[in-house]
């Protein structure tokens, strides 16, 4: 049975990556980055998920050889997100947002402050309906793309999406904006 132009595509990008080819790494890098940040938006601070990114990668780099699954990519970088996303909470020093007045410039109106209400309403969901929001509503990508990169099925997808939306909207009911 022959594998799809884009499956059969995938599997040559892991393997010469695999061996070290840094193009088809690039690649690959192209293809799975916003769903590899949605899952780190999912979970940790938004300022903190850009540097992670590329820790997921250079770890995704050194451990690439050992992938007994090419086809398995995403699932497997997604599992990675998952992984340096607990450690970096973990490892995380504590920190204390300083007071307005200490600042030395006032955020404008539109500054982004709702978007970071809601992303904080979505990081209280389970993980689940979490990292399908983010990556429905941050990073952009579709049912079947998010299904694609991070190896659920379309049928999850759609579900946890749903369900994921449904809390928030309960979320939102209880918790007014400031």
């Amino acid at each position: 049975m022959a594998l799809p132009a884009t499956a059969a595509r995938l599997l040559t990008l892991v393997r010469k990556a695999s061996g070290g080819d840094r193009a088809a790494f690039g690649e690959l890098y192209s293809r799975y980055s916003r769903m590899v940040h949605g899952i780190l938006l999912a979970r940790v601070p938004p300022a903190d998920a850009e540097d992670l990114v590329q820790e997921v990668f250079l770890s995704a780099m050194n451990r690439l050889p050992a992938l007994r699954e090419p086809e398995a990519i995403g699932g497997w970088l997604a599992s990675i997100a998952r992984s340096k996303a607990i450690d970096h909470l973990r490892t995380r020093r504590l920190s204390i947002e300083l007071p307005r007045s200490l600042a030395s410039f006032e955020p404008s109106a539109d500054s982004g402050m709702e978007a970071r209400r809601i992303l904080g309403m979505i990081q209280q969901l389970p993980d689940a309906y979490r990292e399908t929001l983010v990556l429905r509503l941050v990073e952009g990508l579709t049912g079947p793309e998010i299904a694609e990169q991070t190896g659920l099925t379309p049928g999850s997808v759609r579900v946890n999406l749903a369900r994921g939306m449904k809390l928030l909207r309960d979320s939102f009911e209880r918790k007014p904006a400031p």
